[in-house]
C-alpha cells in the first residue's frame, strides 16, 4: 500500500519512453541536479549528554525535458555521519541514547520518483515528490534538517485564472526526515489538500483559503482537519521602505483516525518595516488549546516556526503563544544576518515557557555554494521544558 505511487510511477514511465526516444530531447534536454551539505550541529540540553553531529547529506538527481507535456524526475538521497554515536539518532541507536537528539539520522533513499503531465497552465504530478504551500507553517517538506520531507501524492495544479493558483493534493504516504528506519519515519496517509490563492489584490496582497483534511493511520494522534485563511502584503511609507504585514486565522478539530474531541484556532499578526538595508517586525502566533489538545500543524517546516532550538515542535496540550521580535540586515560584502527573540507562554492560563533567542549569518560564494552559521539559545521560565543551546555551521553547494 505505502509504495502504491511509485509503483505508478514506474509503470507509467516506460509508456514514455520509446515516444521520448524517438523525439531525443525527452533526455537531451534533461538537466541534472546535485546537492552536498556538509554540516556541524552541536546541541547542549539540560538533563543529557551533549550531542555532536558532523554529517553530509548528498543528493543527485535527473529532470527529463518536456515531451508531449510529459516530465519525469528521479533523484537519490544519502546522509552520512563521521561518528554517528555522537548524537542521538532519533533513538535509532540506543549507545547514543543519554545524548541530545540531532534528527539527521544516517540513511539513503529515493527522495523523489515522480512523472508529471502538464496542459496549458494545468499540471498533474504522479510520486513521489515536495510540496510547499504559502510560507510552509501547515504543508512543507523540512528542508532545515538533512532529510527532506516528501510526499507520495497525485498533486493537481491550475494557474489559467490570472493570478490565481489553485492547488489540490491526494497525500497518499508521508516520507518524513527520520528515514526509513524510524517508527515514525513513514506515516500511511488519506489525506485531502485544498488551497487557494489570489495576488494582485490592494497593498500588493496576497489572499490564500485553505482546507486540509489530514489522516494518519500510524499516527492517528496527529489527524485533523484545518480550514483557514491568510492575507498578506506591503504598504508603502517612502521611496526606500514599506509596511509588511500578514494576518491569517485557522480551525482546527480531530478528524479521521483521531480518536481525540476538539476544537482549537490559531492566529497570527505580524508586521514590520523592510527595505533594501534589512527589515524590522514585530509578531504574535496563537496556536490554540481545547480539551487539553493543542493546535497541531504535523506537517509544517516546523523549524521556520516557534524558535530554532525546536522546544515546540509539537504544540503543548495547553497551547502555544509565541511572541516574536525580527530582525534582518544585508551587510557589505555579501553576508546577511537574520535575529529572531521569542516570549513562549502557554494559551491556557497564559503559563510562562521561556525566551529564545536566535541568530544566523550566511554568505553566497559564487552562484552555487552557500555557507552560514547559526545560533540558537531557549532559556526556560519553569521546569517544564530544558534549557537548550544549539550552534550550526555549514557549507551547502546545489548545482
Amino acid at each position: 500500500m505505502q509504495n502504491r505511487l511509485l509503483l505508478c510511477v514506474s509503470l507509467l514511465l516506460p509508456l514514455a519512453l520509446p515516444a521520448a526516444e524517438a523525439c531525443g530531447n525527452f533526455f537531451a534536454e534533461g538537466k541534472l541536479s546535485f546537492n552536498a551539505r556538509l554540516r556541524y550541529e552541536g546541541v547542549e540540553q539540560t538533563g543529557l549528554l551533549e550531542a555532536n553531529a558532523l554529517t553530509l547529506r548528498t543528493r543527485l538527481g535527473f529532470t527529463t525535458g518536456n515531451y508531449a507535456g510529459f516530465k519525469a524526475m528521479v533523484e537519490g538521497e544519502n546522509i552520512l555521519a563521521a561518528d554517528g554515536d555522537r548524537y542521538n539518532q532519533s533513538g535509532l541507536n540506543p549507545v547514543a541514547a543519554r545524548r541530545a537528539v540531532v534528527a539527521d539520522p544516517e540513511s539513503s533513499e529515493f527522495n523523489q520518483a515522480w512523472v508529471s503531465y502538464t496542459t496549458g497552465k494545468t499540471s498533474a504530478t504522479l510520486g513521489r515528490q515536495r510540496l510547499v504551500l504559502e510560507n510552509q507553517r501547515f504543508i512543507g517538506d523540512v528542508g532545515w534538517r538533512q532529510n527532506q520531507q516528501t510526499f507520495d501524492a497525485v498533486v493537481l495544479q491550475d494557474k489559467t485564472r490570472g493570478q490565481t493558483t489553485l492547488t489540490y493534493a491526494y497525500l497518499d504516504r508521508i516520507n518524513r526526515v527520520f528515514g526509513g528506519r524510524h517508527p515514525q519515519g513513514h506515516w500511511d496517509s488519506k489525506s485531502h489538500v485544498l488551497n487557494a490563492a489570489r495576488g494582485g489584490l490592494p497593498a500588493a496582497g496576497t489572499l490564500v483559503a485553505y482546507a486540509y483534511w489530514l489522516d494518519f493511520a500510524n499516527s492517528a494522534g496527529n489527524s485533523c482537519a484545518t480550514w483557514g485563511a491568510s492575507y498578506s502584503g506591503a504598504l508603502d511609507l517612502s521611496a526606500a521602505a514599506k509596511l509588511a504585514f500578514r494576518a491569517e486565522i485557522a480551525a482546527q478539530t480531530d478528524h479521521g483516525s483521531s480518536r481525540l474531541d476538539y476544537d482549537a484556532r490559531y492566529y497570527l499578526a505580524e508586521g514590520g518595516a523592510t527595505g533594501k538595508p534589512g527589515s524590522l517586525s514585530l509578531g504574535s502566533e496563537v496556536l490554540g488549546s481545547d480539551n487539553n489538545v493543542g493546535f497541531k500543524t504535523p506537517l509544517a517546516t516546523l523549524h521556520a516556526f516557534n524558535g530554532w532550538a525546536d522546544l515546540f515542535l509539537a504544540t503543548p496540550a495547553a497551547g502555544l503563544v509565541n511572541t516574536y521580535l525580527k530582525g534582518a540586515a544585508n551587510l557589505p560584502d555579501g553576508f546577511a544576518v537574520t535575529t529572531f527573540y521569542h516570549w513562549f507562554e502557554s494559551d491556557a492560563g497564559r503559563t510562562k515557557f521561556g525566551r529564545e533567542f536566535d541568530a544566523m549569518v550566511s554568505r553566497k560564494f559564487g552562484k552555487y555554494a552557500i555557507a552560514a552559521a547559526k545560533y540558537a539559545d531557549f532559556r526556560r521560565d519553569g521546569p517544564a521544558f530544558p534549557n537548550v543551546r544549539k550552534i550550526w555551521v555549514q557549507l551547502e553547494f546545489a548545482y
